[in-house]
């Protein structure tokens, strides 16, 4: 017979392979996908395991459906081992900056808040790039930086994140590979209150509703953060305590083992 027949194609293995990753960051069933992309659920299941033949425009409507370019279906992702880097993940206010920056400095560890990229790639700042160009705008320059930032990591490195950066299929899959994941998790209310004590106003401005609105969208949110790998409860633990996790669960990723204080 054909012995090579069910061999896949590396193309088609590394389309089956994006799109397996690219579904689950987006939590689809293989039937709510087929159902979205107008592909049959057993063609895609083809896809799938690398060995279904997809012709461009079918390729095109799949990406549509997971929320990325259709290039991104083709590009191999790096594994995950040896992966050099955590990225925290959370609303504003979720502690990223701070315990991220204050566990980096402790640890000897490179740090990068993802959104002062983004603003330095764009030049300017982040409310002028959403008035200017709008969030489809901001999430495209989001993506490309991200992916020079990991691609380009010299050192070990804590990378937190925008807050919606979970919600760019494409931007989180990059996260999930190549790097390891930790939610920051706290309540609605510590989410307001720390934005609130930062001097922050940028949540209230013509927003007379914006607590509500905040919770709705941590409500939104909480699906996408619940997929990292990790995950600490700052309104559980305090922000004090949740450093300490913190630093330690970094020590342990990267193996990472800090001389003790003479």
């Amino acid at each position: 017979m054909h012995p090579m027949a069910t061999c896949p194609d590396p193309v088609l293995a590394t389309i089956g392979d994006r799109v397996r990753s690219l579904r689950a960051v987006r939590g689809l069933t293989r039937r709510e996908l087929a159902s979205m992309s107008g592909l049959s659920e057993r063609f895609l299941a083809q896809v799938e395991s690398g060995l279904g033949n997809i012709a461009v425009t079918r390729l095109t409507r799949l990406a549509a459906a997971l929320g990325c370019r259709p290039g991104a279906l083709l590009d191999p992702a790096p594994a995950a081992d040896g992966r050099r880097a955590v990225s925290l993940l959370g609303l504003r206010g979720a502690g990223k900056s701070a315990l991220g920056q204050g566990v980096a400095d402790a640890l000897g560890l490179a740090f990068h808040e993802h959104d002062r990229v983004v603003e330095e790639a764009a030049g300017m700042e982040l409310g002028e790039l959403f008035a200017l160009h709008g969030d489809r705008y901001y999430r495209d320059v989001a993506r490309e930086t991200l992916d020079r930032l990991l691609a380009d990591l010299q050192v070990p490195t804590i990378i937190a994140t925008g807050g919606g950066v979970v919600a760019d299929p494409e931007a989180f899959d990059l996260l999930r590979r190549r790097t390891h994941c930790v939610w920051l998790k706290a309540t609605v209310d510590d989410h307001w209150v720390r934005v609130v004590a930062q001097g922050d106003g940028r949540p209230m401005r013509d927003r007379p509703d914006a607590r509500a609105e905040l919770g709705r969208l941590l409500d939104r949110r909480v699906p996408l953060y619940a997929r990292a790998e990790h995950v600490i409860d700052t309104s559980d633990l305090g922000l004090r305590q949740s450093q300490i996790a913190l630093r330690e669960l970094v020590s342990s990723l990267l193996g990472i083992h800090p001389s003790p204080p003479a």
